[in-house]
């Protein structure tokens, strides 16, 4: 547990960590030595001459003194430890989930990621916090007890020791036969996360189709099924529970009646017996908790190694010695990339030159916008080279490549903060003519102008407060600002009004002027605007050229280009 704790934590807090065990470890030492002190302290009150007590009573109390001290900085200790672990674990999972291929993002991640920030990162990281000191003390203050009858009388001793293999082989038994239904707990748990968040997200479609009773019973099934994992788990940790229980009264039984037959046989006294059953309840507490402390570490434990197969997962592979691109063409060379057992691309080659604009036409599921995210390496390919200003993306660090690529997407994310936050997030250090001159260029000063609070009006998560229109322009006018020599577009455009239709392409343009350009079309008044146009099918080029060029082919984009403008023609 503490190796598993150590290795997700990372070596910066691996030392700190010891020291806190360490520190526990002695706190409960000394809980353990100063029931030692007992046996003195009831010799003499029970003794000819109590007074003698006095001295050892004094012992005692500073004993406890002491204790109570040390368990005030270990627990204090770990508190600060838990909040300073999670604090860091969180920036750690962020950025390794910023740097993780956009492929590892499926659709059951969500649910998962979701979990696993919130309640299984609390949980984990509430070990040092909440659970080790308990833990440490449970099982080193009874071994310091068991230590102390075994000098006081050995027959005692040894009888009190022969539970701890028995409690030892039950935690083990207790952990093998939760693995299970703890694993199907998080399965059931994931799921319902997941199911909430669909639920939720869906509302729209859902209150259009007039389904929200059936989607909320299939809500309701995965949190009866969450209910149904809990009760199996309840149910599997109960014989390890009982037989804990059963185990320590056993032998605290075992200890009184040969503490009995010893004092009736003469070998120690009444006052002796009475300190060993003292003893022997103190040793008991701590190992009867030790089934809901377990309980809790077990999940900790699996939220834990979850949380580590995440953080083992591989990001995109920087380069030892990274190159920077002086030019900004843009190439694909032999360019073959799987998704799954989906071939997206096989064998694809193109260029763009430095300053051109390219327009990729296709189907839906040709893999258009697939090509966009292999140009900024949210990918790898599987064989073949993208290249940008000649260069390897590969062999470019992630900073690099993201410094000289500004993406513009169909669906635009926002985040919940300002507009003016929200530009400036394409470069943070602009100062403030630079931000309104994008916002300008791409139209959003007539968005600001009529929105209460201006510049300070908030977006809200995911820019839900604006319209798809303008949260088109927040994102031209970020591109803008970030001013970069190579533009990547996902059609920006197919979802809006004649209005803000205009101002996207006014804004697009502005964008484009100048730089290298790969769109993405499902409008084709865009394609024509481009130098060059290739349209995709299963997985490869199949046509090539200028617009002109391929409507004089008659080919495949002439086909698509007629269907595409035919109804326009007739309104």
């Amino acid at each position: 547990m503490i190796r598993t704790l150590l290795r997700v934590l990372g070596p910066e807090y691996a030392r700190t960590m010891r020291r806190t065990v360490a520190l526990m470890a002695i706190t409960a030492a000394v809980e353990g030595l100063s029931y030692a002190l007992l046996v003195p302290v009831l010799r003499e009150l029970f003794g000819s001459t109590p007074d003698d007590a006095v001295p050892w009573l004094i012992a005692f109390g500073a004993a406890v003194a002491v204790y109570a001290v040390l368990r005030y900085i270990s627990d204090l200790s770990g508190m600060r430890v838990g909040t300073k672990m999670l604090h860091g674990m969180y920036y750690r999972l962020g950025e390794h989930l910023a740097r993780l291929p956009i492929g590892w993002y499926n659709s059951g991640r969500v649910g998962e990621v979701s979990v696993m920030a919130s309640r299984g990162l609390l949980q984990a990281m509430g070990v040092a916090a909440h659970l080790l000191a308990p833990f440490v003390s449970a099982l080193v203050t009874p071994l310091t007890i068991v230590a102390v009858m075994i000098a006081f009388n050995w027959q005692l001793g040894l009888a009190a020791l022969i539970a701890a293999p028995v409690v030892a082989a039950i935690q083990v038994w207790t952990a093998r036969s939760m693995a299970g239904t703890d694993a199907e707990r998080h399965a059931r748990d994931t799921e319902a996360s997941g199911r909430v968040i669909e639920f939720l997200q869906a509302q729209p479609v859902l209150r259009a189709g007039g389904r929200t009773g059936e989607r909320f019973e299939l809500l309701d099934d995965s949190l009866r099924e969450v209910q149904r994992a809990s009760r199996r788990s309840v149910l599997a940790m109960l014989p390890g529970a009982v037989g804990l229980t059963l185990t320590v009264q056993v032998s605290f039984t075992v200890v009184l009646a040969l503490g009995t037959s010893l004092a009736l046989g003469g070998s120690i006294g009444a006052a002796e017996v009475l300190t060993i059953l003292v003893l022997a309840a103190r040793c008991a507490d701590p190992l009867l908790s030790l089934s809901d402390i377990g309980g809790k570490l077990r999940g900790a434990r699996s939220e834990l190694e979850r949380l580590d197969k995440v953080l083992r997962t591989e990001p995109l592979p920087e380069p030892r010695e990274p190159l920077r691109p002086v030019r900004h063409d843009l190439a694909l060379e032999s360019v073959t990339f799987r998704h799954g057992e989906r071939t997206v691309f096989d064998e694809v080659s193109f260029s763009v030159p430095q300053g051109q604009r390219l327009a990729v036409v296709g189907l839906s599921g040709a893999g258009k916008s697939t090509l966009l995210q292999l140009l900024a390496r949210f990918y790898d390919v599987d064989t073949g080279a993208v290249r940008v200003g000649g260069v390897d993306v590969r062999e470019i660090s992630t900073d690099v490549l993201m410094a000289q690529i500004a993406i513009v997407f169909q669906d635009v994310y926002l985040f919940d903060g300002t507009i003016e936050e929200n530009v400036r997030l394409g470069r943070p250090d602009a100062d403030e003519a630079d931000v309104r001159a994008a916002a300008t260029a791409a139209r959003l000063d007539e968005v600001v102008e009529r929105l209460p609070g201006g510049w300070a009006a908030n977006v809200g998560e995911g820019g839900t407060l604006l319209s798809g229109g303008e949260r088109q322009r927040v994102s031209i006018a970020r591109a803008l600002l970030k001013n970069v020599p190579v533009v990547l577009l996902d059609e920006v455009t197919s979802a809006l009004d004649p209005v803000n239709e205009a101002a996207v392409h006014e804004g697009i343009e502005r964008l484009m002027a100048g730089r290298t350009v790969v769109m993405v079309a499902h409008r084709m008044r865009t394609v024509q605007r481009a130098d060059r146009v290739l349209f995709l099918e299963g997985g490869r080029i199949v046509e090539e050229g200028s617009h002109d060029e391929l409507l004089s082919r008659s080919g495949r984009y002439a086909d698509f280009w007629n269907i595409s403008v035919t109804p326009v023609a007739s309104e």
